[in-house]
């Protein structure tokens, strides 16, 4: 295995890093490039306000690469302590990993012209081949070595330029890989903040992990209807003072269950403690809700209570159920893909949230009674207390 190796403080670890991975292995057909958090890079050393625990980059790192194969996360300058030499992290990785011929070494154009005043640079050369890249403004340099320069393209992103924007409120999601962007958020990171902050227990990670399983999992239309559903519900629970990630980690889950069979639906909501009613057994479809709610807590570990319920009912509804869970009924009912009646969706801008409700509530039973179709008792009980309430 051809190996390159690419160093810095990944702090945190940015568009810009993981381009320059994939320039070298493409351009110079390396295998894998290995990405080596320092623990204290002796070019960084009058830094103070590192923001992050050497955990919290190993975490970016490992969330950045996932399903990549090409792209390695090693911690040996972690593990050691210190400050890192780039001496010592080259045996290491040249005993552990045993790559076919000489590893090849990463570094930018701005740190080259220092490269010879570096710790056993001479070692270092005879240890690894240097590859020099271009970065940010950096002058060119004539590098007083053997090396390979890339000419490769520049991403103006830098860890610094992460850092303010997020500090300063301003837009930064972009300029990092998903996975790093969700742990920057649940760890609240580089003074992170947001007016939903107080709910740890729906993380970004959460919505992520669930995302992925409904993507994978559903066909192309009814996963673009979860993610509306999500989209819709994200907006509403702003609108109402509710947790915009339960919302949208609700919606994206509340289908979860629709591609399986009605076998599987039986078996999982004997789990969820509900009595299965005679119309569920004659059509177990209607249990797709209940077990995306038992699917949440068991394979994803959810178990925020407004979460399952809201996913649990989205189908038939509840006398009983919280403001999250209307909200996802609402959602799933009127999301931009339906085709409905385009009032109902202006409602969702101005009406409470029980007048939606009632109007969409109201809707739904019509439509089911013209085709002659059997409503589930939980739909009538909430039917007649939504009556009751508005007359």
């Amino acid at each position: 295995m051809r190996l390159a190796i690419l160093g810095g403080s990944f702090n945190p670890v940015h568009l810009g890093h993981l381009f320059l991975a994939d320039t070298v292995l493409s351009s110079l057909k390396y295998d894998r490039v290995v990405l080596v958090p320092a623990y204290r890079s002796p070019f960084k050393l009058a830094a103070k306000d590192m923001d992050s625990t050497a955990s919290d980059r190993l975490k970016m790192l490992a969330a950045a690469v996932a399903g990549d194969p090409r792209l390695a996360v090693d911690d040996c300058e972690i593990r050691r302590e210190g400050v890192s030499y780039t001496v010592d992290t080259l045996e290491d990785i040249i005993a552990r990993y045993l790559p076919d011929g000489m590893p090849a070494l990463i570094i930018g154009d701005d740190l080259a012209d220092e490269f010879l005043n570096w710790r056993d640079s001479d070692r270092i050369l005879k240890l690894a081949e240097i590859i020099v890249a271009r970065r940010i403004d950096s002058a060119l340099s004539g590098a007083p070595f053997p090396h390979t320069r890339i000419d490769n393209e520049v991403m103006h992103i830098s860890s610094q330029m992460v850092r303010q924007r997020i500090k300063a409120g301003k837009d930064w999601r972009s300029l990092v890989p998903a996975g790093a962007a969700a742990v920057i958020e649940d760890s609240r990171l580089y003074g992170f903040c947001e007016e939903a902050a107080s709910t740890a227990d729906c993380t970004q990670e959460d919505i992520l992990r669930v995302e992925a399983e409904a993507r994978e999992t559903l066909n192309t239309e009814r996963f673009l209807h979860s993610r509306n559903t999500a989209l819709l519900a994200w907006d509403l629970c702003r609108r109402f003072g509710l947790d915009p990630k339960a919302g949208y980690l609700a919606g994206i889950a509340h289908d979860l269950g629709k591609p399986l069979d009605n076998d599987r639906l039986l078996e999982l909501v004997k789990s969820d403690g509900k009595k299965i009613t005679a119309l569920e057994k004659k059509k177990p479809n209607l249990l797709h809700g209940r077990a995306a709610a038992v699917l949440l807590k068991e394979r994803f570990c959810i178990h925020n209570k407004d979460v399952l319920e809201a996913a649990a009912y989205h189908t038939s509804g509840s006398a009983d159920m919280g403001p999250l869970a209307k909200v996802i009924y609402i959602a799933d009912k009127v999301e931009v893909s339906r085709n409905i009646d385009p009032a109902q969706r202006r409602m969702c801008k101005e009406e409470d949230l029980d007048d939606i409700l009632f109007s969409v509530l109201n809707k739904t039973v019509s439509k089911l009674q013209s085709r002659q179709l059997d409503m589930s008792e939980e739909t009538m009980r909430l039917l007649k207390k939504m009556k009751e309430k508005h007359h």
